[in-house]
Parts: C-alpha cells; structure tokens; sequence
C-alpha cells in the first residue's frame, strides 16, 4: 500500500507481532493522524451558576464546530483570578469568564491577553462600551438590572426609577446594599436624579447620589444583602418594589408564574458585569480566540438569550423577550467603582441604617 508518496513494506501479521513496539512506536510517531488522534481541548473558567448553559448550549456547539472538547470549571470570579495568579508561566486555564472589578485585577497583574477584531471578528459587532480597557476583555450575555414589582400591588408596575421615591410607598421599598454588585446601580441613578446629568456622566457625582438615596430612607422595608430573603418580601407582598434588581433572578421566577415582573423604567436599564477574556500564555489559544468570537456571535447571544435571561453585547443580537429594541442601555465604570467602593460602602452603612 502507499501513504502519500511513500511505498509501506509488506508485513505479514506474524511479521508485525515479530517486530513488537518497535515498528508499532514507529507507526504512531510518524502517522498520529493515520493511527493516533489526540483530542484537542480547551479549559474554560466561569461561575458555577454558567454550568447550565455552558454544559448544555455553548460547549457542545462548540466541540462539534471545532472538534475538540470544552471543560467547564464552574466556580467563582476570584477563584480563577487565583487560579491564574498560582499557575502564572503555566497557564492550564485559556479563557476566563468573571465579572468586571476581577477581570481589572488580571490586568493588572498581567494575566489576560488582548483581544484585537483582527483575531476576534465578533469583537467588531460589541457594544463600544462593553468592550474594556481597549480591548483586555469584553462583555458578553450580560445580566440586566431593572425594577422588579409585585403585580397584585402594582399591576401596571413601574414606569420610572424616580418613582420609588414617591411617599405612596412608605416602607414598600426594598433596595440591595452597596456590598452588592446590584446595589451600585442605585445610586448611580440617584446622582441622576439629583443632578440631571446623563448617566454616564452621574456616576462619578457620588456625594449627590448620597444626598438624593438618602432620601429614600423613608421608604424602605429593608435593605438587603441576601437576595432569596429580599424576593420572598417581593413575592408575599410585604414589599412592592427592588429597584436595581438583577434579570436573571426575577425572570425565572416571573416564568414560573410567582406575582413579580421585571419592569424596564424610561431612563433604561444597566448591565452587569459579566466578561470574557483569554488568559495570558494560556494553552490552545487558537481555540480560545474561536470560543470568544462563538460567546459574541449574533448566532450564539440569541441562542442564549432564553437561557440566560440577560442582555446581549453584539448590536445585531435582539433584545430579550418583551423589551424594546431602542432601550437604554448603561454601563458602569468599574475601574472607578474598584477604586472607590470601599468608601462608599462606609458611607452607606453609616448614612442607610434603619
């Protein structure tokens, strides 16, 4: 027989068993693709609440696009920022999935890669803003944050963000504290409020979104930093309103019929900080560029949308179900807010108790 343009000596079975591992070793060091395929493979990091939709949609299109094979390590942000820390110079991890204020901690330890449209075509498509520090990662699916309301008590819901402040709803109101990530949105809508800026430029009014929240305290049932106890006033009825309240944790529980919704104020909605990026010196990195390009295709953010319950950084994606087209859409600097939280969450301990 012939292999390309080399003529195989003839070997009878006897022959070959003769010649042991030596012709065997030989066989599969010089023809891997004839009698040796290796399996490529790529090691993806995320949050273990990822493993539903990474596991079950974007992995297995994945491996069949490119044949290889995905594992998902599903834990939390900081845990692979560790990973990556631990493993510098020998890298097992290639992409990396976290939320913004750890993505800018791997920056600055000089652990991801940059993305460039050039390798990433999808990059091209992104939202401009979701796209951070010129490219060092980008957001993908990201959880939307809205004002959730309770139907038998507001059944024509919540128009504005403004509206939680009017007096009709005195200890009706249930906000997340700054130690979390939803809280932030809060007041970065109340320097709005106070000052009339546009969004973008509010958040950095923060003693004026102090004064405006403050305000608010009236109106508080609870402040919460544990979202199941803060949902189960929504639901009961004992509260009304969360504003700032995160996509993927009323959805699901709208869908199954519970007596919440999640509302799309006028002033828009803000999207959480849920990145992608490639690990510095990382293996296969062929691959990992594919598997970030796949997370930002239009192909793939609508494919997930269902699943997800977020907000799709490619422009030509559609909205999730139920939501305009030409919403609002804001974003967080996250590089500010990393500098800064720690503050603030002084502050607001001070300034919110109730």
């Amino acid at each position: 027989m012939t292999i390309g343009r080399f003529k195989a000596p003839h070997l009878s079975r006897r022959g070959l068993l003769a010649a042991g591992g030596g012709i065997g070793a030989a066989a599969i060091a010089g023809f891997p693709a004839i009698v040796h395929a290796e399996t490529k493979e790529i090691v993806v990091g995320g949050a273990a609440s990822m493993a539903s939709w990474m596991n079950g949609t974007m992995g297995p299109a994945f491996e069949k696009a490119h044949g290889c094979k995905v594992v998902f390590e599903g834990t939390k942000s900081l845990v692979n920022l560790e990973k990556m820390q631990k493993n510098k110079g020998k890298q097992y991890l290639s992409v990396v999935l976290m939320d913004d204020p750890v993505m800018i901690l791997a920056v600055q330890e000089g652990l991801l890669e940059k993305l460039t449209p050039a390798a990433i075509p999808n990059l091209a498509k992104t939202r401009p803003s979701a796209i951070h520090l010129d490219g060092m990662w980008s957001n993908y699916l990201q959880p939307w944050q809205g004002v959730a309301t309770n139907t038998k008590e507001l059944p024509a819901g919540i128009a504005s963000w403004g509206d939680i402040y009017d007096p009709k709803f005195k200890s009706r109101v249930v906000v997340p504290s700054l130690q979390n990530t939803e809280g932030l949105a809060n007041l970065v809508m109340a320097a709005h409020l106070e000052t009339g800026k546009p969004i973008d430029k509010a958040q950095y009014e923060i003693d004026a979104g102090f004064k405006k929240i403050k305000t608010l305290k009236p109106n508080l049932l609870t402040i919460y930093t544990q979202i199941p106890q803060a949902f189960n006033l929504l639901e009961q009825g004992e509260a009304w309103i969360i504003p700032s309240a995160f996509s993927s944790v009323v959805v699901p529980r709208e869908k199954a019929k519970a007596p919440i919704k999640m509302n799309v104020p006028k002033e828009g909605i803000f999207v959480g900080p849920a990145g992608v990026a490639m690990v510095k010196d990382g293996p296969a990195p062929d691959l990992a560029r594919a598997f970030i390009d796949s997370l930002l295709s239009v192909e793939m953010q609508t494919k997930l949308l269902p699943e997800t319950y977020a907000f799709p950084s490619n422009v030509g994606a559609p909205p999730p179900p139920g939501m305009a087209a030409d919403v609002k859409v804001h974003s967080l600097d996250w590089q500010f807010v990393a500098k800064e939280r720690a503050g603030w969450v002084a502050r607001w301990d001070r300034d919110m108790a109730i």
